[in-house]
């Protein structure tokens, strides 16, 4: 008998699927390919994948500039009414805690008007109260005019050439390093308006006789200076253990945080050669970002200190040159200024991990630009800071007059809610509401409210004592809770407290001012060189046996001058020699651990060891700029020597005329 017979091939025949045939449609094909994709070989399908990767990687490296753009148009569309609604809003919102301190408001302002009113402003279209106050203007012309700008279809970010480019590119809060940041947005008209009036009423007294003390910051400038001339002549800062120097704007930051002081001690001859640095070579336009906050009180500040210490039109012309190239940091949602500037393109830009600009950053800027305002006569350099105060006055998320130490430049509100501190990020913008109200010839309601609200504040959730000795410091408060932290820094209070005194608050501020420079004094007295670390602890237990402790990354010394400021402001209101004393002993010991032999002064990392306090190779230019120039005049006893009743110090020591007229 014969097997089956034997085949060998399938016959398949192709049926009818969900009552369709075979008809190369997507469904079929995506089988395919992925069978195809199947049948490659590992490695094929690993450079495959790795393209695609690559391909998305370079997409998303290039979608912040698209969305800059694309945002640029949104915003110029959409934000216009959505931020005026919200703001009207913001308006209508008040804190019952503000009745009793606008009571102590109501008092205090009768009694500081004898001050001369101010004069009839040129322009008879504006209603203005003396050097130009613009809150009225303001208050009838909600839209301030801003400068006319225009976006540059293909623009190219800046790149640093520094060999240091990381390092250079740092931010820094007053010497304190935070990262840097990049640009965004639109350029600005620089042209000027008009020739600006020149100064008649300048300051050209020299300095009387001067005695030993004074005579020894003399010495320590001429040293420092000496360094700065020899290794970083028109550069930032010097590092004089290299004998070399770093740049962070690239605009001679020494050179010019120095002018004013030059010309107080009476380094004429040093004062000119830099006025002739300033003439031919400081260069306003350069394409470089610079931080708002740190170009306003050490570059325009110390332009128009100068200016008006010598009346010499030089300075107040490149005053307003930069101040007319700062002005696109206000082109924002919010009017809440942009932390960074490019000069040279007239772009502005926040961080680029974040829209926030700190609260400090943007409420310390107005006393300068005030000032500028009032000597060209261009209402829109007041117009933008006057803007960014009547919004921060009416804010919520404050604490009893505290504020928060981040606001948003897109919603103008107040972020990271229930930190408060009066330590970095915030430390001046308390210290400029007071100088704000003195400035303007104390006739500003809400600037002496928002300041008397913030001193209770104080007192109420940040004043404690320390023990064993019972020293009265200022603390930080952290969603609810309290940290014994004091932060150098917030050594300006006592000074600015006992300004607020002299100029009619409440005795109980001069009361507070003598018991904190005690501890500010303290700060230096109990650590082993005899200069004070950046952030100190204070212990709280009864049981402890000091009361300063300083944590290992706290204890470098930045050469600062915040606790020799509010010595200086001690000596001329209450005439007590001993403020003088700690003044001349500080000073010893920055000439024994801080004085480099070939020339200037060093920052230092370990102020705990006296046999190896560890140089940091850097001489900040507020060294010059102010710490100096506070030594110098708390050690003179000619009180008419940048009189406190005629002139105000920025927060980078500054002088600024107290506008009378």
């Amino acid at each position: 008998m014969y097997s089956p017979q034997r085949r060998d091939f399938i016959s398949v025949t192709l049926g009818n699927q969900a009552g369709r045939n075979y008809d190369n449609s997507k469904t079929w094909r995506r089988q395919s390919c992925w069978r195809k994709w199947k049948q490659l070989s590992r490695l094929q399908r690993s450079l495959i994948a790795f393209l695609f990767v690559f391909l998305v990687f370079c997409g998303i490296a290039a979608y912040p500039n698209l969305s800059e753009r694309w945002q640029d148009t949104l915003y110029s569309v959409t934000t216009g009414d959505a931020h005026a609604k919200a703001f009207q809003a913001d308006e209508s919102h008040r804190d019952g805690e503000l009745k009793q301190v606008k009571a102590a408001v109501d008092v205090l302002l009768p009694r500081a008007l004898p001050f001369t009113q101010p004069q009839k402003p040129r322009r008879p279209n504006l209603n203005k109260r003396g050097p130009p106050v613009l809150q009225n203007r303001l208050s009838k012309k909600e839209n301030a005019e801003e400068p006319k700008i225009s976006k540059k279809e293909n623009e190219v970010e800046a790149i640093p050439n520094n060999k240091d480019e990381e390092k250079d590119n740092m931010i820094s809060w007053r010497g304190m390093e935070i990262e840097p940041e990049r640009v965004t947005v639109a350029l600005s008209d620089t042209k000027k308006e008009e020739k600006p009036v020149p100064n008649e009423n300048a300051n050209t007294k020299e300095p009387g006789a001067l005695n030993e003390r004074q005579k020894a910051v003399i010495d320590a400038f001429q040293h420092a200076w000496k360094g700065y001339k020899q290794y970083a002549w028109g550069h930032d800062e010097l590092k004089p253990i290299s004998k070399t120097y770093s740049e962070w704007f690239g605009l001679g930051l020494t050179l010019v945080d120095a002018l004013d002081t030059m010309w107080i001690l009476g380094q004429k001859e040093e004062f000119e050669e830099a006025k002739k640095w300033v003439i031919n070579e400081l260069n306003l336009g350069k394409n470089v970002d610079v931080n708002l906050f740190e170009t306003t009180i050490r570059i325009l500040g110390g332009l128009l200190s100068v200016y008006n210490l010598t009346g010499d039109q030089v300075f107040l012309d490149k005053a307003n040159e930069l101040g007319n190239r700062l002005m696109p940091a206000f082109n924002t949602p919010s009017k809440i200024p942009y932390s960074d500037v490019n000069i040279g393109r007239g772009t502005a830009h926040p961080p680029r991990w974040t829209s926030d600009s700190t609260v400090a950053e943007v409420t310390s800027i107005q006393l300068e630009f005030r000032e500028l305002s009032r000597l060209t006569k261009e209402e829109k350099y007041q117009a933008a800071v006057d803007e960014v105060m009547k919004r921060i006055h009416k804010l919520g998320g404050k604490r009893d007059g505290l504020v928060p130490m981040f606001i948003n430049t897109n919603s103008g509100q107040f972020s990271h809610l229930g930190v408060y501190t009066l330590g970095a990020r915030a430390d001046s913008y308390y210290e400029y509401l007071l100088k704000q109200w003195i400035q303007g010839g104390r006739i500003e309601a809400d600037l002496l409210e928002d300041y008397l609200q913030a001193i209770e504040g104080v007192k109420k959730n940040l004043i404690r004592k320390s023990e064993p000795s019972k020293l009265t410091f200022v603390g930080e408060l952290s969603h609810n809770q309290f940290s014994p932290k004091m932060d150098h820094l917030v050594c300006f209070l006592p000074g600015t407290l006992a300004l607020g005194a002299h100029h009619g608050l409440s005795a109980d501020h001069m009361e507070l001012a003598k018991e904190l420079i005690e501890t500010c004094y303290q700060m230096y007295a109990q650590i082993e060189t005899g200069l004070s670390p950046e952030i100190v602890h204070f212990n709280l237990s009864p049981h402890s046996n000091k009361d300063v402790e300083v944590k290992p990354a706290d204890r470098h010394n930045l050469l600062r001058p915040e606790t020799v400021e509010s010595l200086f402001y001690m000596y001329r209101f209450t005439r007590d020699k001993k403020y003088q004393d700690w003044g001349w002993e500080i000073l010893q010991n920055f000439n024994k651990y801080t004085r480099v032999g070939t020339g200037g002064y060093t920052s230092i990392n370990n102020v705990r060891s006296s046999e190896n306090p560890e140089p940091r190779d850097k001489m900040e230019s507020f060294f010059l700029g102010e710490t100096l120039k506070y030594f110098f005049l708390l050690f003179s006893d000619d009180f008419n020597l940048i009189s406190l009743d005629k002139y105000i110090f920025n927060t980078e020591a500054h002088v600024l005329p107290i506008w009378t007229t």
